[in-house]
Formats: C-alpha cells, structure tokens, sequence
C-alpha cells in the first residue's frame, strides 16, 4: 500500500505492468485525453488548461526519451501520477491532479504505466507554463501542502461494492470537473459532483448528484451508463464539447467508450447514490 500526495510509501515495483489492462485503466481515465491536441500526436501535449492563474500547457508523456517520459524510471512515472513530484523534484500545478490519482491502486498504476509505454514517441517540446503567480514552483509545492491530504491506495484495485466509489474518485475522477473550487482552486468537498463552471473553452460542467430540479435524479443507472458508453443523453440528444472527448478520446485517443461495460455500469451505480446537491452551476460559486 503506498501512501500519495507526499507522505513516505514502502517501495514498491512499478515496473512489469500490463499494457493490455492499462488500456482499459487508461480509458477510464478519459484516456488522459488532456495530454492530447486534437490535430497533434497521441498524448505529446500542448493542450492549454486555462485557470484563473494563467494557462498550464499539458506535457509530452509519450516514451520518447528527450521530449517525452522515456528517459523516466516507473517509479518517476508514479510519484508523477500520484505525488504530483517530477524527477527533478518540482512540485506539478494542480492543473495536473495528482491528488485525485493518489487513490489508484498500485496495480493499476503499474498497468496504465506499462500502456504508456507502449505508445508511439513524439519528440513534441513541451511549452512552458503561463503564468502570473511569482514563484510559482513554491506555489505549486504551498498549494499540495495545504490543499492535499496523504491517501493510502491500495495495492489491489477495488472489486465488488467498493469498485464504483473507486474508479470515480481515482481513475475517472469524475469530480475533476464536475465539482466547483474555491479561489485558490481547490475542490469544494461539500459540494462534491454538484457542477462546475469555469472549464476549459469556457465550459460547465452540470450536476450530476441525483437532485431531481438540478441534477441526474430523474435518470437511471441505464441512462447514466449509455451517456458514458456512447455520449446518448436520455432525450436522445448527445454530449458536446468535453465530455464528448472524455468519452471518445481526443484524436486517436480512447475514452470511456472503450472501457470495460461492468466498470462503467459502477460508475453509474456509484454515481446514483452520492448525495443529492440542490445546485445549478454558477448560481453561487
């Protein structure tokens, strides 16, 4: 068990993993599709995050070894996805959320590390980051120490009832986008799955609490599990915009949409029973 987000965790071998379950570890993380320009290479990023402190261009995880993460040991790769800690020891923007990562259990990381191995190099430069925060690598790493908290995650990924709780937290963190932040931009964990605004090209994301005036409470889990396979909304319209690439994958990417049916029918599952939030985004945020 290795505990996340800067506390100290017994070694542990990242490397051997499976390429073939990290392609679905991978798909349920959206294909970590904000890695990938839509006209550009397969996760050899550029993509710009904008924040309320300027643009975070996403980086080149590809296994090229100049560019890219190919020159990485495994467990640089894992302190990256889950400490927020890059080999040379600066401290991720939370653009990248390492602190919702934290939780993926240590096989799966192994897996989806041994999936981004196998994807094809692209010596793509990674673009420096845009922003007016004055020191920001030590406002990076204040912003871990205060804003996150140690998580241990399992060695094992979760099955049966606990499954659903933990793709949504940890893999597919749903609540990446769909919870509101504070001014500092951290998550407002009351308000968790409530809608956000505030995304990238000026998107919102909606409640998806079962909330019956502001939510997903007049949907079923069959709703719910055929909007995350195939982008259908109960009124036969479909997602747009972001969600859409969760689902689909950016360019040549994957997405929900590839993932293995019981793991999104956990999702839904999950999804129906967090608490109801009465909150349309951007009401008072």
């Amino acid at each position: 068990m290795a505990a996340a987000c800067g506390g100290d965790a017994p070694t542990v071998d990242f490397s051997g993993g499976d390429a073939a379950r990290g392609a679905n570890v991978a798909a349920l993380a959206g294909g970590c599709g904000c890695h990938t320009e839509k006209a550009g290479p397969l996760l050899a990023g550029g993509k710009a995050l904008p924040t309320p402190f300027g643009n975070f261009y996403t980086t080149n995880i590809t296994n090229d070894t100049e560019a890219g993460i190919g020159s990485w040991s495994a467990a640089e790769i894992e302190r990256a996805i889950r400490v927020g800690t890059l080999p040379d020891g600066t401290v991720e923007a939370p653009a990248m959320p390492y602190y919702r990562y934290a939780g993926m259990a240590d096989d799966d990381v192994r897996d989806l590390i041994a999936w981004l191995r196998a994807i094809p190099p692209s010596d793509r430069r990674n673009t420096p980051h845009d922003t007016w925060l004055p020191a920001a690598g030590l406002a990076m790493r204040l912003w871990r120490t205060f804003f996150t908290r140690p998580i241990d995650a399992p060695q094992l990924s979760p099955a049966g009832t606990q499954r659903g709780r933990y793709l949504v937290e940890s893999v597919a963190i749903c609540g990446d986008c769909h919870t509101p932040r504070n001014l500092v931009g951290a998550p407002k964990r009351a308000m968790f799955m409530a809608g956000a605004t505030g995304l990238a090209g000026g998107e919102t994301a909606p409640n998806i609490t079962p909330d019956r005036e502001t939510g997903l409470g007049d949907w079923d889990e069959d709703d719910i599990v055929s909007c995350l396979e195939m982008g259908m909304l109960p009124n036969m319209d479909t997602v747009q915009g972001l969600m859409e690439e969760m689902i689909d994958g950016v360019g040549v990417g994957t997405g929900y949409a590839n993932a293995e049916l019981a793991d999104i029918e956990a999702i839904a599952h999950f999804i129906k029973g967090v608490p109801a939030i009465h909150h349309t985004p951007g009401s008072s945020e």
